[in-house]
C-alpha cells in the first residue's frame, strides 16, 4: 500500500520506516546532549549503520526464507521494503557500531546504551508498517475487533494483530530504557535491559505468528525451529549475563571519548 508522488510510488511501509529513523536520530541527539556527549555522534553513526543495517536485514531474510535465494538479494520489486528482518538489521547495525568504536577507540556498550532506546522506539513505530502491508499477523481468531484482531484482505480472515502487540510492548520498553538512561546507571545497563525486554517480547510474539522465518529444512510446528525465537532466547541470556557482569564491576565504565570536545 502506498501513494504516488510525481509518478513515483511511495510505500507507506517505507514512509513509516523513515519516520522511525528520523525520530531515532533526534532522540539520540537529545540523549547525547543530556549525557554531555558530542552531539555529532548520532549523525556520524547513521551514515555508517543504516546501509549495514539494510544489507543485514535483507541478507538475514533471504538466508532464512524458503522462497528466496541470494540471486534475489537486490530484487525488492515485490512490495518495496518487504523482505527485511529486524534481527538482520540489528546484526548489521552492530557490525557498524563495532567499526565505529574501533576507529574512535570508544566503548561499544556506551554506544549501544545510546542507541537502544531509539532502536526500540523505532521498532515500535516500524511495526505499523506491517499493518499497511498486512503482514506479521498471527493465527486465525474468532475475534472481530482491533486491536486484538486484524482483517487480512488476501485471506478474508481475521488474525491476531501480533504486530500491534509488539508495537505496544516495544513502546513500554522504550520508556523503561529511557528512564534507565536518564538515571545515569552503569554503562551496559540500558543495553542489557533492551536485550532482556525485547528478547522476552519477541519470544512471546513469535509462536503466535504465521510468517516466521525458519531454520532451513525445518517446519514451524516446533517453536525452536523459528530462528527469531531462538535468537530471542539468546538475547535474554546475553542480557542477563551483562547485568551480572555489570553488578560485579567487570564492564568498563569509561566513556570519556564520547564527551563533547572542549573548545578554547
Amino acid at each position: 500500500m502506498g501513494f504516488e508522488v510525481f509518478g513515483i510510488h511511495i510505500a507507506y511501509y517505507g514512509v513509516i520506516i523513515a519516520i522511525g529513523l528520523l525520530i531515532g536520530i533526534l532522540l539520540c541527539d537529545f540523549l547525547c546532549r543530556k549525557r554531555g556527549y558530542d552531539s555529532n555522534i548520532p549523525y556520524v553513526l547513521v551514515i555508517l549503520l543504516v546501509p549495514l543495517a539494510i544489507l543485514g536485514a535483507r541478507l538475514y531474510y533471504i538466508v532464512f526464507s524458503d522462497q528466496l535465494t541470494l540471486a534475489d538479494f537486490f530484487d525488492m520489486s515485490n512490495g518495496g521494503f518487504q523482505g527485511l528482518a529486524i534481527y538482520g538489521a540489528e546484526i548489521g547495525g552492530l557490525l557498524g557500531v563495532m567499526i565505529y568504536c574501533v576507529i574512535k577507540k570508544c566503548s561499544i556498550l556506551a554506544i549501544t546504551d545510546l542507541l537502544t532506546p531509539a532502536l526500540i522506539l523505532g521498532q515500535s513505530i516500524g511495526r505499523w508498517g506491517n499493518f499497511f502491508n498486512q503482514e506479521a499477523y498471527g493465527v486465525v481468531t474468532n475475534c472481530r475487533f482491533f486491536p486484538i484482531a486484524v482483517y487480512i484482505d488476501a485471506l478474508q480472515e481475521y488474525h491476531l494483530a501480533t504486530f500491534f502487540y509488539e508495537s505496544v510492548l516495544n513502546f513500554i520498553g522504550f520508556w523503561l530504557l529511557l528512564t534507565i538512561f536518564l538515571k545515569r546507571k552503569k554503562i551496559g545497563t540500558v543495553t542489557a535491559g533492551y536485550l532482556i525486554w525485547y528478547g522476552i517480547v519477541r519470544a512471546m510474539i513469535e509462536p503466535l505468528r504465521t510468517d516466521s522465518l525458519l531454520i532451513p529444512g525445518t517446519s514451524a510446528d516446533f517453536v525452536f525451529n523459528r530462528i527469531s525465537f531462538v535468537l530471542s532466547i539468546a538475547l535474554i541470556v546475553v542480557g542477563v549475563v551483562l547485568l551480572y557482569l555489570n553488578k560485579k564491576g567487570k564492564l568498563s565504565q569509561n566513556d570519556k571519548q564520547l564527551f563533547k570536545p572542549i573548545t578554547k
